[in-house]
């Protein structure tokens, strides 16, 4: 582990030297990689330097304890130990934490994309209520939105709808969320007052770059038509909904949002791209299924991992076991605690593995 701190340390000083140099800030693209990378050393770095600083502070406390002429300065040493050996143990923790791979798309912009799954126009309504959670969940974060595509029902509900998250570090927070979502509650379209159980199912994909994922236009084939809304209704007069389907793989990506057909063939490219580097991503996942069992994180998508259950005003993630009693604050977008507990769990099954 030390090895690997002290490269990482000569790397930051590196890039500290690099960025001083006037030939170096000429390339301004340059410059922001070098940036980028600085600032993704920084904690680490930092957290080394104090582990460095502790244990050099250790070792002068411990000189002391080995001359014992001075009784009163013996004390001392001894007070310090007392407080310096648990930050030491607390710093190196940290950093074998800091030290664990990062999934290289939790810094990218996410790709959500929520459907109905059984319980009918119950299932419907679900979807359009986890919607709004994401939603006001990306308004506490400051996070931008962009609605992709949506297939709204006649109660208020979708049938599905994709949206993309912009922001920082949205895909290491919301990867955890795939999965099926179930809730437990009366249906405003039940007049019995009976509780029913629904469920939607949510997909987290990492947004592709083109140099990610290249398609082959011989690969797609594209077919345009008109928007709709709920029951079937034509909603706009031109020919501007797009509809892509990738031959090899068979995904089908269909968006009408925008009034430009050009803009809804971007808009469908980019979720097709998505899924796409999603799914080479979970084949090359899938040779280590075994470990995937044992993980926390964004495993088998027709998992159930989260219920909402209305009568008892109660939210429980599967995964970690956590329950809270107020679904309410949760919808609304409160979803920090959940995640924070998902993250925490992942992190300390990697550091199990990692030891």
């Amino acid at each position: 582990m030390f090895e690997k701190l002290e490269a990482l340390a000569a790397r930051y000083k590196e890039i500290d030297e690099l960025l001083s140099n006037p030939e170096v800030l000429a390339d301004q693209e340059n410059v922001k990689r070098l940036a980028r990378e600085r600032t993704a050393l920084s904690s680490t770095v930092s957290a080394y330097q104090e582990y460095k600083r502790v244990t050099e502070s250790i070792r002068e406390a411990w000189e002391i304890l080995k001359s014992p002429s001075d009784a009163e300065l013996a004390d001392l040493a001894r007070q310090e130990l007392d407080v310096l050996e648990p930050k030491r143990r607390s710093v190196e923790e940290k950093l074998r934490e800091l030290l664990l791979p990062r999934d290289e798309h939790d810094r990218r912009n996410t790709i959500v994309e929520i459907r109905a799954g059984t319980g009918g126009e119950e299932a419907g309504i679900f979807v359009a209520d986890l919607h709004r959670m994401y939603m006001r969940y990306a308004e506490r974060k400051r996070w931008r939105i962009e609605e992709m595509s949506s297939n709204p029902t006649g109660v208020g509900g979708f049938k599905e709808i994709i949206f993309l998250v912009r922001g920082e570090d949205v895909y290491s927070l919301l990867k955890f969320e795939s999965g099926v979502h179930r809730v437990q509650r009366v249906p405003i379209t039940e007049s019995s007052g009976r509780i029913h159980t629904s469920a939607a199912s949510v997909a987290v994909l990492a947004e592709a770059a083109e140099v990610d994922v290249e398609i082959d236009e011989r690969d797609v084939r594209i077919d345009i038509f008109r928007s709709s809304g709920p029951g079937g209704q034509s909603v706009n007069t031109a020919d501007s909904a797009v509809r892509v389907r990738h031959i090899p793989t068979g995904i089908v990506v269909q968006c009408q949002e925008e009034r430009s057909q050009l803009q809804n063939r971007n808009k469908a490219l980019k979720v097709l791209r998505a899924r796409l580097l999603d799914r080479a991503r979970r084949e090359q996942e899938s040779k280590i299924a075994a470990d995937r069992k044992s993980q926390v994180g964004t495993g088998d998508r027709s998992a159930k991992i989260r219920t909402y259950n209305f009568p008892q005003n109660r939210v429980t993630d599967h995964r970690v076991g956590l329950t809270l009693h107020r679904l309410g604050e949760i919808l609304d977008g409160d979803l920090d605690e959940i995640i924070e507990a998902l993250v925490i769990a992942d992190r300390a099954e990697r550091l199990k593995k990692a030891s």
